[in-house]
């Protein structure tokens, strides 16, 4: 067993090489504190990690003009390890490789929302607007 095979093999639940479909082998700093690796049951009784993506207590199966989209927001939908995002190019390369984002992918360089930070200035009253006096830069 070559050396990556071997560290596959350790980061696997049961160290036998084999992952989930969706998963990936995430380098030890990337494992520690993640959460559980096999399925778990969230608040609305919905099993995430199982790959049965229809399910009965799901607020999309029972969708209505009612239901806030926001129910399903947040870590409770997402599986720590069996996500499908992680297998973008992007992830594989930090979660497996350790090697980070390249900058600047994601920003639009003609938009400075920091300029006030880099010019040494700040907002005063409520940080969300201009005080009386200030001129709004947009």
């Amino acid at each position: 067993m070559n050396r990556e095979n071997d560290r596959a093999a350790r980061n696997t639940p049961d160290g036998s090489g084999e992952l989930d479909p969706y998963e990936i082998n995430f380098l030890p700093e990337f494992r520690e504190g993640r959460g559980p690796r096999k399925p778990f049951v969230n608040s609305y009784g919905v099993v995430i990690g199982d790959h049965d993506y229809e399910s009965p207590q799901s607020p999309l199966e029972n969708w209505s003009t009612d239901t806030d989209p926001n129910v399903m927001a947040g870590e409770e939908w997402v599986h720590p390890y069996k996500d499908i995002g992680f297998h973008s190019s992007e992830n594989r390369d930090y979660f497996e490789k350790g090697i980070p984002p390249r900058g600047g992918m994601f920003m639009h360089p003609d938009k400075n929302t920091a300029y006030e930070l880099e010019e040494g200035r700040h907002l005063e009253g409520d940080g969300k607007s201009p005080s009386a006096g200030e001129s709004n830069p947009f």
